[in-house]
């Protein structure tokens, strides 16, 4: 299995960042799309986009990258403070 590059080498938009949170908390592509209010197909291309930019294969994966590389927080476990456009 290929190891996904240094989070560094990796960029992701703020959209991006934002629908890996949403994947982490469990929702279907329909219900990012629904709360996001975008179409389906749009999620599908970003999903599949930072599969991509992060040599992970499927969803699970891509949580445990986020966690690991420090993008994602759930339920208080390896939180971190990620910059907001605001700082």
């Amino acid at each position: 299995m290929t190891e996904p590059k240094p989070s560094t080498a990796i960029s992701l938009s703020e959209r991006e960042v934002q629908i890996i949170e949403l994947v982490a908390t469990g929702l279907t592509n329909q219900d990012i799309a629904d709360q996001l209010d975008i179409s389906k197909r749009t999620v599908d291309n970003h999903i599949s986009n930072i599969l991509t930019k992060t040599a992970t294969g499927n969803r699970v994966s891509l949580v445990r990258w986020a966690l690991q590389w420090g993008k994602v927080c759930i339920d208080e476990v390896n939180c971190c403070t990620l910059p907001t456009a605001h700082s």
